[in-house]
C-alpha cells in the first residue's frame, strides 16, 4: 500500500466514498424517504477519525443503497449526472487530481441473487466481471499516489446462533461456506490490482467461535456472535430488525478499519 501522498497546493482536499447502502450508512432508524440513510455510517465516521489527521477534509459519498458491481457501472438505481456512481467518480477524480486524499469502496454484496450459499457461485461470477475493471477504471483517474481501499464483510447471519442448535449451524454456514470465501475472492481481485483491503471480517472476529464472552439475555456466545449482535440490527426484534446493516458502533469498527490503512 503506497503512503499517503497529497498535493500540499490543493485549496481543498477531499475523501472519496464509493459503495453500496453501507458507505451510505443506512439502518433501520433512517427516514425512509432517504432510503434510511444516516449520518452515521463509516463513511462519516472515518471523516471525523481523517479529519483530526487533515484540517479541512471534505468527503464526498457516491454510494447508493443496494448498488452491485453492475449497477455501479451501467447505473439504473438512481441518477448520477455522468450516468452512474463509477462514471461520477471517474468525473470527480478527473476533476480533482491532486486533492483526493484516499478513496474507500464497499461493493459486491449486492451481486449475489440471494442471500444463501447456493447463490454465492452467480454472486462471486458477477464480482469477477465487473470488479476488475471498476477497480483499474478508478486507478486510471485517481493516479498512481491517491490511495484506493476496499473493504471485507461481516456476517450478519452470526445472529442466528442465538436460535437453537438449528441456528448455530446456520451461522457455521454462513461463516465457512459464505463470508470467508467470499472475501477472499474479493481479496484476491484486490491484490490482483495492486490495492488492499479494510480487515472487516477480522475487526469483527468473524472466524472466532471458541472464545465466549457474556452477552446480556443470552449468556456465553461465541465472540463472533457478540459482535455482530451489539454492531448490527441483525438481533433486533421488529420493527426495526431483524437487519443486516451496522449500527453506528459497528460502523464505527468499519471506520477504524479503514483507517489503519488510509492513515498509516
Amino acid at each position: 500500500m503506497r503512503a499517503l501522498r497529497v498535493n500540499s497546493a490543493a485549496s481543498q482536499l477531499y475523501y472519496l466514498s464509493l459503495g453500496d447502502s453501507l458507505a451510505t450508512g443506512v439502518q433501520p432508524i433512517g427516514a425512509p424517504d432517504r432510503e434510511f440513510r444516516t449520518d452515521e455510517g463509516y463513511s462519516d465516521q472515518l471523516h471525523a477519525i481523517a479529519a483530526a489527521r487533515l484540517p479541512g477534509l471534505q468527503t464526498v459519498k457516491l454510494g447508493y443503497p443496494g448498488e452491485s458491481t453492475t449497477t455501479m457501472v451501467e447505473g439504473g438505481l438512481t441518477t448520477y449526472p455522468h450516468g452512474s456512481q463509477l462514471a461520477e467518480a471517474v468525473a470527480f477524480l478527473r476533476d480533482h487530481g491532486g486533492s483526493v486524499a484516499f478513496v474507500t469502496l464497499d461493493i459486491g454484496f449486492n451481486d449475489l441473487p440471494a442471500y444463501n450459499v447456493n447463490a454465492i457461485p452467480a454472486g462471486l461470477a458477477s464480482v469477477s466481471r465487473n470488479l476488475p475493471g471498476i477497480l483499474a477504471t478508478l486507478q486510471e483517474a485517481a493516479g498512481p499516489d491517491t490511495p484506493i481501499v476496499g473493504m471485507s464483510i461481516y456476517d450478519p447471519f452470526l445472529s442466528l446462533w442465538v436460535g437453537g442448535p438449528e441456528g448455530r449451524e446456520q451461522a457455521r454456514v454462513s461463516v465457512w461456506e459464505g463470508v470467508v470465501p467470499i472475501n477472499a475472492h474479493m481479496a484476491e481481485i484486490y491484490r490482483g490490482a495492486g490495492l488492499t483491503m479494510a480487515d472487516v471480517e477480522g475487526a469483527f472476529s468473524t472466524t472466532d467461535f471458541e472464545t465466549m464472552v457474556p452477552l446480556d439475555g443470552f449468556g456465553d456466545v461465541p465472540t463472533n456472535v457478540a459482535r455482530v449482535l451489539e454492531w448490527t440490527w441483525a438481533g433486533t426484534p421488529p420493527p426495526l430488525g431483524p437487519d443486516l446493516h451496522a449500527n453506528r458502533n459497528g460502523y464505527r469498527v468499519i471506520a477504524e478499519a479503514f483507517a489503519r490503512i488510509v492513515l498509516p
